[in-house]
């Protein structure tokens, strides 16, 4: 007779505790294909528990598929036959740990004081006892009404695009609406980008078994010569500020890159990721704006806004290509939850968002105007250069060294300092000697530390 010792102490129901000991059993052979089990009125009177907890085990069993039953007979083990135990045991897959640097001078970041927590935290307690019952429903494919009503708002402020809330898709981040922009215009697209540029689009590219190629800048942008004898049908730009030159696209050329798409019936992908930012004059003209043939398929983030923990993008669809979105995108929902859409478009509704890059401006610019004063008035001040400071959140500072570029990278790690040289970011590295600076993260107090470690990275001593 089988015998089953309970362990109150488990916390689980005491059916449940038989039906695991009885399916070991059977898994582990002790109990043979076509054994019969005993009635449930003995087992019960043998275990000395319920009727109802035999019964709620078999029934279990009976449902998986480990024993079965045949009528007047009683319960009987299944026959299964079960695949070989591996004699190899499953590599662990170890995470590369962490590295923790001094200054990060690489990495898009915001300082801890920056985040307007209170606010965010005021709201969410609002939308929560708001009870909307928009916050439980499955979201809409393009994202909630309320946001994409405030995008449209900010947009036609800031830089004066007029745009309709159906032409909005919010997104989980940019990468992630790359994605929805090659299953919308196709895989069988050739598809060109900036070289030096970000190495991520070209992965998600490469993921997605796309044919792209790589287009040079000149000191406009884009080249638009190179453009024109590419076998490109959708190019990749971000015209305001790229990175990471630093260029800003001047308004001829932005011309030339529209004809060139009116021409050939293809399609631009505005990357617009910091455009908030630019430290110095108006913002610029975006080139969804001045695009008079629906060729421009206009991208922006909250990342760089917010915080980069806000896997939160959007881009504004050309009107004729909204339709195509629903045909093809009718059956998802929203890659962003409902929660977090509503609390920010209630955090722009209110005026927060406005107040909140204005303060980021001036923080920003605050930062970047101490950084390079101390840079300048350092013992390294005649061996470097600085470009690009006024659009964005970075800078190019440019050096004479008699070490590669690779070898200042390790040097830089290993003083604790993360950065990139302007060389990582093209097709194909060469000896740069430009580093390029990303403030993002420093605070007024991380300035002079960085600053140290800068002219340890290259001091010629």
């Amino acid at each position: 007779m089988l015998t089953y010792h309970f362990n109150h102490e488990l916390g689980i129901p005491m059916y449940e505790y038989l039906y695991q000991c009885i399916k070991n059993d059977i898994i582990q052979q002790k109990l043979q294909a076509n054994e019969k089990l005993p009635s449930k009125r003995v087992f019960a009177k043998h275990l000395q528990v319920s009727l109802i907890t035999i019964e709620n085990a078999y029934n279990q069993l009976l449902i998986e598929g480990y024993i079965y039953s045949i009528e007047k007979k009683g319960y009987f083990v299944n026959s299964i036959e079960y695949p070989e135990i591996p004699t190899q045991t499953v590599p662990t897959i170890l995470e590369k740990p962490q590295i923790q640097y001094f200054i990060d001078l690489r990495t898009n970041s915001i300082s801890l004081s920056n985040f307007p927590f209170s606010v965010w935290s005021k709201l969410t307690r609002q939308v929560l006892n708001s009870q909307n019952s928009e916050l439980l429903i499955r979201a809409h494919q393009q994202g909630c009404l309320e946001l994409r009503e405030a995008i449209c708002e900010h947009l036609h402020a800031f830089s004066g695009m007029n745009v309709s809330p159906s032409q909005i898709v919010i997104g989980a981040g940019t990468e992630y609406l790359y994605n929805i922009v090659i299953q919308l215009l196709g895989r069988d697209q050739h598809y060109a980008l900036e070289n030096p540029g970000h190495r991520s689009i070209a992965k998600v590219y490469q993921l997605n078994n796309v044919h792209y190629q790589y287009i040079s800048l000149d000191h406009d942008g884009l080249n638009i010569d190179e453009l024109k004898k590419s076998q490109a049908q959708i190019v990749h730009i971000s015209p305001a500020h790229h990175y990471p030159t630093g260029i800003s696209m001047p308004i001829q050329r932005r011309l030339e890159i529209l004809k060139w798409a009116t021409q050939q019936h293809t399609y631009i992908i505005e990357d617009d990721y910091d455009s908030e930012f630019r430290l110095r004059g108006k913002p610029l003209s975006t080139l969804y704006q001045i695009d008079q043939n629906e060729r421009v398929i206009y991208l922006n983030t909250f990342s760089k806004t917010l915080a980069p923990s806000f896997r939160m993008s959007y881009m504004v669809l050309p009107p004729h290509l909204v339709q195509l979105y629903h045909n093809k995108f009718a059956f998802s929902a929203c890659s962003v939850s409902s929660f977090e859409q509503i609390i920010l478009a209630e955090f722009m509704k209110q005026g927060y968002f406005e107040k909140h890059i204005n303060r980021m401006r001036n923080s920003y610019k605050m930062i970047r105007d101490e950084l390079l004063t101390q840079l300048q008035q350092s013992v390294i001040h005649q061996d470097i250069n600085i470009t690009e400071e006024n659009a964005g959140l970075h800078f190019l500072l440019h050096y004479h060294s008699s070490l590669s570029d690779v070898a200042i990278i390790e040097k830089a790690h290993n003083i604790g300092l993360n950065i990139a040289t302007l060389s990582q970011f093209y097709e194909q590295p060469f000896e740069s000697q430009t580093l390029v600076v990303n403030y993002s993260g420093l605070s007024l107090n991380d300035i002079q530390l960085a600053v140290n470690l800068l002219i340890q990275l290259l001091s010629r001593q």
